[in-house]
């Protein structure tokens, strides 16, 4: 496996099968996606994982982190986010979150992220802000 930053428009087809199947393709196009930061996780040639990352000031959001049905469960996303939050701190970054899906916050609480208590829904998925500080 391994890392690579890839464009904008890799991420789409990952986020669109994992994330929202039963949205049209371009409701997993961000507006903001040309001023983002991409990453995705490579199984020889094939893209497996990818996730989207925004930074703000003295902050960085990560969007859209996702992993094929049949590469879950084997570390993929979790080396993902790990090489999200070195990113973070080579650019001394004080702060990183991410909208996760409430039934996910575990995951992220595995990295040390605190659920800040603020909830939303969208498109019937209930979402839970994340983040954590250094």
């Amino acid at each position: 496996m391994e890392i690579k930053a890839i464009e904008a428009s890799q991420t789409w087809l990952i986020r669109h099968e994992v994330m929202w199947p039963d949205q049209n393709f371009e409701f997993v196009q961000l507006e903001e996606d040309n001023s983002g930061l991409h990453f995705g996780v490579f199984d020889h040639e094939k893209l497996v994982s990818i996730v989207s990352c925004f930074i703000t000031g003295n902050e960085m959001q990560f969007r859209k982190l996702a992993t094929l049905e049949e590469y879950q469960g084997k570390g993929i996303a979790s080396q993902l986010l790990n090489h999200v939050f070195k990113i973070a701190k080579e650019k001394d970054l004080k702060k990183v979150w991410c909208n996760a899906r409430t039934n996910k916050k575990s995951f992220y609480e595995k990295f040390g992220m605190i659920d800040t208590h603020q909830t939303f829904i969208k498109e019937g998925q209930e979402f839970t802000i994340m983040e954590i500080l250094w």
